[in-house]
């Protein structure tokens, strides 16, 4: 009975065990799903004219239309992820042909892959437009200018204050006392010749 006991006892003891080890499993991979895709307010792409083959970078901020060639690209949307996850950058993204008569055609609506550029192209026979990254973190840190300001502030306000007046020079220090003279050598007087001697 005691041995029954004890087995069924250490039995417990393991399913616990498990249980535990299936929950940390279980907050771990929730911890990691929970990561959401990071909203960017500007939208990075490449573009090439094919004649000239010459490549520009537009930097375009979230609704916002610019003009390359006959292009027209507004991003609608730029996601990336955070740093410690494999990178997924994607941006939803209208392209427009402008035609010679002056009338607009939708060529592209869709998602562009920053890691695989060829995934989904704009096809044209005279430019390309890819997306290179997302930047500008919606609710992230302040750009790296406005820091730089702000460190440089302390600076500007000790430049308004004057400048301390310079300490006085210290006081001279009296002259040493000079040492006493030396008295004068006393001549010795000279003693009368005694008559005796002066023979």
């Amino acid at each position: 009975m005691g041995i029954y006991g004890s087995n069924r006892g250490q039995r417990l003891a393991g399913r616990a065990a498990l249980a535990a080890l299936a929950a940390v499993a279980f907050a771990l991979s929730a911890g990691t799903a929970a990561a959401e895709p990071i909203e960017n307010a500007t939208a990075v792409f490449a573009a090439l004219d094919k004649v000239t083959g010459r490549i520009q970078h537009l930097e375009i901020p979230i609704d916002q239309t610019v003009e390359f060639g006959a292009l027209k690209v507004t991003p609608r949307i730029c996601n990336s992820r955070p740093l410690t996850e494999k990178p997924d950058t994607a941006s939803f993204v209208e392209v427009d042909e402008v035609k010679l008569t002056g009338e607009q055609q939708r060529i592209f609506t869709g998602w562009m892959f920053a890691e695989s550029p060829g995934l989904h192209a704009v096809e044209h026979p005279v430019f390309d437009v890819w997306l290179t990254k997302c930047k500008d973190p919606i609710g992230g840190p302040p750009p790296e200018s406005a820091e730089t300001e702000t460190e440089e502030a302390p600076d500007e306000a000790a430049a308004a204050e004057p400048a301390p007046a310079p300490a006085p020079p210290p006081a001279a220090a009296p002259p040493a006392a000079a040492p006493p003279a030396r008295p004068a050598p006393q001549r010795r007087q000279q003693q009368p010749i005694l008559p005796w001697l002066q023979r």
